[in-house]
């Protein structure tokens, strides 16, 4: 049996997330300190706190599930999970399975991180640009009511989450009239997302490109576990491919099913969600009913997934 480790991303994040595995695990705090100590703030205060709903802002959204991701992944290590044998991230996670994977430093990835939000949150004017998920058409439905809805503008397939269950992303305008459309073509159902940018539609392709530089700066290496990258579902190779795959997957779309698919062909028998929430875990059980499915998101949570594999005594 071997496993594969996936991290969520933007949208998992919750207020409150992680205070029992704080309060069990001194590891969690160090790594918001961390965290905190790089960003300017006290990052794990806001997360529990946030008065002000400032975690829904995608500044603030990615930085802290990058370290949400790597808290659990320190947890999971100090209770002698098993070491994973393939990761993977969705959108914003794939930083955090490269940092997990020993490819770039937390504090590299963060300050990337960091970067990659700001030029995403400036790509394009607020209230421009819109998110929505479409649930119960085919890949192929959507791609065609995208193109009946673009009108000149843009709207995207940008998430193949599961099967029927695709995000759309764009200008706002063309996202409600293919909102309309997918209902119209049957569609379950079709809602707009709580997301302040467009996320990975090619109106994000000059935020990708103006990440080059910070992705430049930051030292990358080949990971000592595979990696799959979810824009492509293949491995990750060197510094250099870390580097030009991360600039284009901020404007390239997410084939998670692809990757999931990938990763149980190239053996994996069971798959743990490293982070806050449980998104990951149930568009698993869409995906891939038949490959057990646990997630460290809580205490219990993490009990479970350590009964999956054997622990490794470290």
């Amino acid at each position: 049996m071997t496993i594969a480790m996936v991290f969520p991303g933007q949208g998992s994040q919750s207020q409150g997330m992680q205070a029992d595995l704080a309060a069990d695990f001194t590891e969690v705090a160090d790594v918001y300190a961390e965290a905190s100590d790089i960003m300017g703030y006290d990052l794990w205060q806001l997360v529990q706190n946030d008065p002000d709903k400032r975690l829904e802002e995608t500044v603030v959204t990615q930085p802290a599930m990058l370290t949400a991701g790597y808290a659990a992944w320190r947890v999971w290590e100090s209770s002698g999970g098993a070491v994973p044998d393939q990761m993977a991230g969705h959108s914003l996670g794939e930083y955090t399975a490269l940092v997990c994977a020993g490819a770039v430093s937390f504090a590299d990835a963060l300050t990337v991180v960091r970067r990659r939000s700001e030029l995403m949150q400036q790509a394009v004017p607020a209230g421009g640009g819109a998110m929505a998920a479409i649930l119960g058409l085919d890949d192929d439905a959507i791609l065609a009511v995208c193109a009946q809805a673009a009108q000149g503008e843009v709207v995207d397939a940008v998430n193949f989450n599961a099967p029927g269950q695709v995000v759309i992303a764009g200008d706002k305008d063309a996202i409600d009239r293919a909102i309309e459309l997918a209902r119209e073509q049957g569609a379950r159902r079709a809602l707009i997302l709580p997301v302040s940018v467009p996320a990975h539609s090619s109106l994000m392709r000059a935020a990708g490109e103006a990440l080059q530089e910070s992705l430049g700066v930051a030292k990358f290496e080949a990971p000592g576990i595979t990696v799959m990258a979810a824009s492509t579902a293949t491995p990750y190779a060197d510094a250099q491919d870390i580097r030009e795959r991360l600039s284009r997957q901020v404007y390239a779309p997410v084939q998670w099913v692809n990757t999931i698919h990938a990763m149980t062909a190239a053996g994996a028998t069971s798959v743990i969600e490293c982070g806050p929430g449980k998104v990951l875990a149930g568009l698993m059980r869409r995906i891939d009913k038949t490959t057990p499915c646990a997630c460290i998101n809580s205490v219990d949570g993490l009990q479970a997934a350590l009964q999956i594999e054997p622990i490794v005594q470290r």
